[in-house]
């Protein structure tokens, strides 16, 4: 059994193993793959596994052994999942892997918005401190969370954990849940509301949902000014969800106080992207799924993927 890794760099640069999956088949892994090598180097493999590297319709139809295929990741749109489906290839997610190390990230990106921890260590060690004439000082408003109202859009796994710390932090939680569901009996205290009610009445918006036709640029120049001026936005989910350059507009000219991104709609981003230093915007390079918990996960339910397949009951199959 042929087992290719196209870019399993990110997943494991040095400090996991992959042992468990080498017991599965002969194991061929590259850190990166250029979409001219794809064909060549997945040529002749039953299984295929990949974070962010592509396979489309016209790369599946070049691989006529191909038999299934393994995303190292939950998201699955760089996949043709209908070109493989038509081939028979099964196609497999890893979900809820990093539930806990998204929200976390989450209220890491809030809660330097509210203190900006950065700024006033940077002000100690250039020595504002030690001229202070006080025993304390702050270089901007500082914000506590209790009593404010997190906007939670989309109440999946990640959308629950954190509306379960903001609830913690004494928040009061309001949710969207696109799927209409009741809300899960550990989360009593969420409000589902409508979309625009949730803009309205939100100090913070955080976004969980899928991107779909539906949602994506879903916070434009509209729903942004439809949002309070103190209000921050963070997004850990997609980058397309957001019309970068209106939340850029926005930012500047006070429509709301501030953001907090993982993510954006092209990764790694352009030198010139609208949103690179804009104030009061705070983005990290996709760390959310990173911690070493999380990608130690990853890689176990990518094996679990392939050992299920091989044993005739698929797990975690998509499309």
């Amino acid at each position: 059994m042929k087992i290719v890794v196209l870019d399993g760099y990110l997943l494991n640069p040095g400090d996991l193993s992959w042992l468990e999956l080498e017991k599965l088949g002969e194991v061929f892994v590259y850190d990166r793959t250029p979409a001219d090598l794809i064909a060549e180097r997945a040529e002749g493999a039953q299984i295929v596994l990949t974070n962010k590297t592509p396979l489309r319709a016209e790369t599946i139809d070049r691989l006529p052994e191909l038999r299934y295929i393994g995303v190292i990741a939950t998201g699955f749109d760089n996949v043709d999942v209908r070109a493989a489906r038509e081939r028979g290839i099964t196609v497999t997610n890893v979900p809820a892997y990093s539930s806990a190390s998204v929200a976390q990230l989450v209220f890491a990106l809030l809660l330097e918005l509210c203190h900006r921890v950065g700024l006033h260590n940077e002000s100690v060690h250039e020595g504002d401190w030690s001229r202070s004439p006080d025993f304390s000082f702050w270089r901007t408003p500082l914000i506590e969370l209790e009593g404010r109202t997190m906007g939670i859009v989309g109440l999946g796994d990640i959308g629950r954990r954190v509306a379960k710390l903001a609830l913690a932090f004494g928040m009061r939680v309001v949710a969207v849940s696109r799927t209409k569901k009741e809300l899960p009996v550990e989360l009593p205290d969420v409000e589902l509301v409508e979309l625009e009610d949730l803009y309205a009445q939100s100090d913070v918006v955080s976004l969980h949902c899928p991107l779909t036709e539906a949602t994506k640029g879903m916070i434009h120049r509209g729903s942004l000014s439809a949002m309070k001026r103190s209000a921050f936005l963070i997004n850990t989910g997609r980058g397309a969800l957001v019309v970068e350059e209106d939340l850029a507009e926005a930012l500047r000219s006070g429509t709301i106080a501030g953001a907090g991104l993982d993510v954006l709609s092209k990764e790694p981003p352009a030198p010139d992207h609208p949103l690179i230093g804009v104030p009061n915007c705070y983005i990290t390079p996709h760390i959310a799924w990173a911690t070493h918990a999380a990608r130690s996960a990853l890689m176990s339910g990518v094996v679990r993927n392939v050992e299920r397949y091989l044993a005739g009951e698929t797990e975690n199959s998509v499309g």
